[in-house]
């Protein structure tokens, strides 16, 4: 078939596509959330080293470096491998976590501490090979299509929290609990990868709405969708295909016009997950203190989170509960690092029910601001574009994670340098 007879006159399957996405972006950040919430397993496993501080530093430069190649050479490179690539390494990091601890016996140390390190850089590359090319290629179709891959995204975190409050109780009162539940939550993890791999190789390429839209960004000149059209069953004219991207590279943006072009999206993507990261996971595992919960304290934050990230994905799909303008949608995304001094004086003066109480909100406005910016920024562009800004918006969530991250580390270097300060000033006076 060629790409001009293959255009169906009722674009079917488009709530199967949207279910697959979901899938596809639970996928996305699977392995990620689930070394966020077998934090408690690491904290208690290598307790000098700061592990859930320790990895998300890690593993962002890792992901920044590949993004930026990647969003450089997007319009050379074939969106299916690249993707499938990721879903791969997924299944594999998955599938090493769970090896390494059965390997060491669930032993602590600095070799096992830095073989989860090396993993984790692994994850770095997965999730920007996943990322960049899942939004690059959605950005082309339905808005509906990225909402419910970021709305996968965040039920990644909401079922894996869910998983582990599962699994912990399950096991709490046995011997050796923690490790179980942790090996019988990796394996769950594992096998729903492969079902990922499954989905986006034999099943999203073939629905008629997707080789719509590919299709149709083929005609515009695109050489990133052929592989995937070709497994959809549509033989593409290579010629042709090179006749219309020669004809319209000179009309083509650059993704320098498009950076500048949307560059408050780009900043607002940026400020959002520096504000989240610089509290979520770091400050919620290791600076909350003590309470009634004890030890579900840290999990049922980072649960809460979760779970209103997730149903905060979903309210920008009533048009009137979306923010349209480019201005205050920038406000609002700088207003919120107003929870900067709310969480230090709730951490230190308030009780559980109030820190519990800022943790959704910061899930809320987290979720909802990332689903405006994914969902605004790509109209009005064409195929080969939206693919470009696509990538360039994952880059710049992927610096404001590494910034975020980078910054966690001030809850604990603060207190130290408050507390020498003081004992100096205490000698002094003496």
């Amino acid at each position: 078939m060629t790409v001009e007879s293959e255009i169906p006159a009722r674009l079917e399957g488009k709530f199967k596509a949207m279910a697959i996405c979901w899938i596809l972006g639970l996928g996305s950040l699977v392995p990620w959330n689930s070394m966020v919430t077998i934090g408690d397993y690491y904290t208690n496993l290598f307790t000098k080293y700061h592990p859930m501080r320790a990895f998300t530093l890690v593993s962002q430069p890792f992901g920044i470096v590949t993004m930026a190649i990647l969003a450089y050479n997007e319009s050379k490179i074939d969106t299916r491998k690249r993707n499938l690539a990721g879903f791969i390494f997924f299944f594999t990091i998955t599938l090493s976590l769970l090896l390494l601890d059965l390997g060491t016996s669930g032993k602590g140390g600095i070799g096992p501490f830095l073989g989860i390190c090396a993993i984790v850089a692994c994850c770095g590359v997965a999730i920007a090979l996943v990322e960049g090319g899942m939004v690059g290629d959605l950005s082309f179709m339905c808005p509906e299509f990225i909402q419910s891959y970021v709305a996968g995204q965040a039920a990644a975190g909401a079922l894996t929290s869910g998983f582990r409050l599962l699994t912990k109780a399950i096991f709490e009162k046995s011997h050796d609990g923690l490790r179980k539940g942790v090996m019988l939550f990796l394996s769950i993890c594992t096998f729903f990868e492969f079902l990922c791999i499954f989905l986006y190789a034999y099943v999203f390429p073939k629905l008629p709405i997707v080789k719509y839209f590919r299709s149709k960004a083929a005609s515009e000149g695109s050489k990133t969708v052929l592989a995937d059209l070709a497994a959809g069953g549509i033989q593409t004219k290579h010629d042709q295909i090179q006749i219309v991207e020669d004809a319209t590279k000179h009309r083509r943006l650059s993704t320098k016009q498009l950076f500048f072009r949307n560059i408050d999206y780009a900043l607002g993507l940026f400020l959002i997950y520096v504000l989240t990261l610089f509290i979520f996971p770091g400050f919620l595992y290791e600076n909350t203190g003590e309470h009634k919960l004890g030890s579900w304290y840290a999990l049922v934050l980072i649960a809460t989170f979760h779970v209103w990230d997730l149903l905060s994905r979903y309210i920008p799909l009533a048009d009137c509960m979306k923010f349209e303008s480019r201005k205050w949608l920038l406000i609002v995304i700088l207003s919120r690092f107003l929870l900067i001094p709310a969480f230090y004086f709730t951490a230190k003066y308030g009780d559980q029910g109030w820190m519990i109480m800022l943790t959704s909100f910061l899930g809320l406005t987290n979720g909802y601001l990332t689903v405006c910016v994914f969902t605004s920024a790509p109209k009005g562009y064409k195929g080969p574009e939206q693919n470009a800004l696509g990538n360039i918006l994952v880059l710049c969530l992927l610096v404001g994670i590494f910034v975020g991250v980078s910054l966690d580390w001030l809850w604990l270097i603060g207190p130290k340098l408050h507390g020498r300060r003081g004992t100096e000033f205490h000698n002094l006076m003496l």
